[in-house]
């Protein structure tokens, strides 16, 4: 049993306009190379998607690509990332994967995940700068801030680890409340994606405090998910 992580899918099955391929590079072919490569897993390991799963405007747009995910070898544990636009309150993405079968799908939603002793944590996060952002960004901003704590909370006394979409450190950024939940809760590792192209390379990859932070964005990884343990 092994677990992995990897972010930003941008399925497009369900609204082929959106393919990543327009965007050349790592992403012609994408699809495939998400195919061959969780290929390689195991039906008892688990993978966290770090978020932009599908470009999906709503549950039945994203159908196609979370039958996709389905079909993979594994369990997957999805959070939300800027582009799911599909996403919706735990009650209703439950009584849908449920209505359509789809039993190796798992959301980290206000909530945790259990992985043998260990806790699965996470929300979206968010980008907000005090200088730049509004009122609007702020109260997005406390809201995630809000989620992460929930599902630490939640986790009780289990060693935790982290996913978001939004990375808490990027260049000259520092998300304080983010960086001030992992510390206080202990948290050594936190994986994050969004970030793509040459940006992945001005991304921060090392160690924060106690936390060591791991890019997955799907195109820096070449689509293959990160082992973690």
């Amino acid at each position: 049993m092994s677990l992995y992580a990897i972010g930003d899918l941008h399925l497009s099955l369900g609204c082929p306009e959106k393919d990543m391929a327009l965007f050349g590079g790592r992403w012609v072919g994408y699809t495939e190379k998400i195919r061959a490569s969780f290929s390689q897993l195991r039906e008892e390991d688990t993978v966290v998607l770090c978020g932009d799963s599908s470009w999906g405007m709503s549950l039945g747009e994203a159908l196609s690509d979370l039958r996709f995910l389905q079909e993979l070898p594994g369990q997957k544990v999805l959070l939300k990332g800027n582009h799911d636009y599909w996403w919706q309150t735990a009650a209703k993405m439950n009584a849908f994967l449920e209505e359509n079968g789809l039993t190796k799908l798992t959301f980290l939603h206000n909530n945790f995940v259990p992985y043998g002793d260990l806790a699965l944590c996470g929300t979206r996060g968010w980008f907000f700068e005090e200088e730049r952002g509004g009122e609007h960004d702020k109260k997005i901003m406390s809201r995630e801030v809000g989620r992460l704590e929930l599902s630490l909370k939640a986790a009780g006394d289990r060693e935790k680890l982290v996913f978001l979409h939004y990375p808490p450190i990027y260049q000259s950024y520092r998300c304080e409340e983010i960086l001030e939940l992992l510390e206080r809760y202990g948290v050594k590792r936190c994986f994050s994606g969004h970030i793509h192209g040459k940006g992945c390379y001005a991304a921060f990859r090392g160690t924060e405090g106690e936390c060591h932070h791991a890019l997955v964005s799907a195109d820096f990884l070449d689509f293959v998910p990160c082992k973690i343990m």
